[in-house]
């Protein structure tokens, strides 16, 4: 009996199984198929490469087309600052009110002088080994020389009259403000970029919204903007209204708004890095795209420029982009208005040359101090705490480097208005009657420290520090491991202190709520 018999099937015909020549052949055809595909693979590789470059290409030439482009080469003259340093680029960004595009009359139709003003007016420092950035911002009511005639190039900032900054952009477009910024600082400004309300609207939407922090309620119908306390994700429309949000909020300056201002480009920096935004083509793409449309720059920048200059600041960290504000004093003639003060003079030299604007300090004593128990236990955590930190000692940056120390403790800390040197001696806690267990947390945190029951000051705990005043130390129930940061200000030894300006600066890694 046969296998096929035995498991009950019937036999397999004899043409069933191929011959050997039969078997040879369907082996020489599988090889051609293997060979014929292995030649066909780099042609398919190919024409996917030729696929990509060319969408990119395309992509490449949009962007390009998006921006326009003006040469200012004549406008702004031959007559310009030398360059100290070689290497570094100054890049002037401005943010221009034009209501064109906005689709919406909420903000107006136009300013008071006609057509557009720059309020916000950002100066970048790239410096030369690219390790480096620095954002400085000019306040819009700097009361500063300026070109009596900015079509005129024989009238020049040393022959000019004084006028508010913002004004500038209106008498004479870029070229006007980068006449009077190089006129008074001696800095070359290598490439300007100008963005409207509606390209900064589409570039936060873009990136799928921004996240800011606000202490208080706010509610500023001139700016459309209500909000509570805590922290939001903005879309692009409210972020508009945030970052033009003035007398509402705040001590009402422009200088309050420029801190607002500063902290949101942290959270854009923060989210681009955080979304992985270079490496998400279709995301960056859009951003850019969303950028470009309503970008104006010198005829020198286009995409191919600005790519280089990506690359080149691609390794710089969060910790190393820093913010600061062009030092100012109250304007005599106007206290409404701003001047800007001597200690700018160091900050336009640095910049000139080169050189970094805060040295990396040595960590001190303050910073590895530990916890001293109090009398009694804390009833309130720092993150159940909101505290304001004022200046009143005359140490440029005291206030931002004490709210340093208590974020990362889990305080809900900001910095508040200076207030004038020696209104208050050592460290004066004021709190309203309520909020007494909170005080006493707050106290632990400065030894020695004062306080006082104050009504009008709202539920924000007050730290008002004067000459004496000790930096602050670990409260025992503080949230968190990571060390106090570097204090090297002090207002306990002003002696040779304010021999040298100090900048109050802002580094783009902070906690937003700080």
């Amino acid at each position: 009996m046969t296998r096929w018999e035995h498991e009950g099937q019937s036999p397999a015909p004899q043409d069933a199984f191929p011959t050997r020549r039969e078997l040879h052949a369907s082996r020489r055809q599988t090889r051609r198929s293997r060979r014929r595909r292995r030649q066909r693979w780099p042609l398919v590789a190919a024409g996917v490469i030729a696929a990509l470059v060319g969408g990119l290409a395309v992509a490449y030439a949009n962007l390009d087309n998006n921006i326009t482009r003006i040469d200012v080469a004549e406008s702004v003259g031959t007559d310009r600052p030398k360059v100290e340093v070689e290497g570094p680029l100054n890049i002037l960004v401005m943010g221009s009110d034009t209501r064109e595009g906005l689709g919406t009359r909420e903000y107006g139709t136009d300013t008071a002088e006609g057509g557009a003003q720059s309020d916000t007016n950002l100066l970048v420092h790239l410096s030369a080994d690219r390790r480096r950035a620095l954002v400085v911002s000019i306040p819009r009511d700097s009361m500063v020389k300026a070109p009596e005639d900015c079509n005129d190039l024989s009238s020049t900032v040393e022959n000019g009259v004084v006028r508010q900054w913002n004004k500038n952009f209106n008498q004479g477009g870029a070229a006007c403000v980068i006449r009077t910024l190089e006129g008074n600082t001696d800095i070359r400004i290598d490439h300007f970029v100008v963005i409207d309300f509606m390209g900064f609207r589409t570039m936060v939407d873009a990136l799928g919204g921004i996240e800011v922090c606000l202490p208080e309620d706010v509610e500023d119908r001139d700016a459309h903007f209500v909000k509570e306390a805590g922290r939001h994700v903005l879309d692009g429309k409210e972020a508009l209204g945030y970052v033009r949000m003035r007398k509402s909020v705040g001590d009402g300056s422009d200088l309050g708004r420029i801190e607002r201002q500063q902290a949101f480009l942290s959270s854009v920096a923060q989210k681009a890095t955080s979304t992985s935004l270079l490496l998400r083509p279709d995301r960056l793409y859009s951003f850019l795209d969303a950028a470009t449309e309503s970008m104006t720059t010198d005829s020198e920048l286009g995409t191919s420029q600005m790519a280089k200059i990506a690359n080149s600041v691609r390794s710089i960290g969060l910790d190393k982009v820093e913010f600061v504000t062009v030092p100012t004093e109250q304007y005599p003639e106007d206290t409404n208005r701003v001047q800007w003060s001597e200690a700018a003079d160091a900050l336009w030299e640095a910049i000139r040359f080169d050189r970094p604007l805060t040295e990396e300090p040595e960590p001190t004593a303050a910073s590895s101090a530990t916890p001293t128990p109090p009398s009694e236990p804390l009833t309130v955590t720092p993150d159940q705490i909101s505290v304001t930190v004022s200046n009143a000692a005359g140490v440029g940056g005291l206030a931002r480097q004490t709210v340093r120390a208590l974020a990362v403790q889990g305080f809900v800390a900001m910095a508040g208005p200076d207030l004038p040197a020696g209104q208050v001696e050592g460290t004066v806690i004021r709190y309203a009657p309520e909020q007494l267990e909170a005080a006493r947390t707050v106290q632990a945190a400065f030894p020695g420290s004062e306080l006082v029951e104050d009504a009008t000051v709202g539920t924000s705990i007050v730290v008002q520090m004067g000459a004496g005043a000790s930096n602050p130390v670990e409260v025992p129930n503080r949230l968190g491991f990571e060390p106090l940061p570097p204090m090297p200000l002090s207002a306990a030894n002003l002696g040779g202190s304010t021999s040298s300006p100090t900048f109050s600066v802002r580094t783009a890694d902070e906690d937003i709520c700080g």
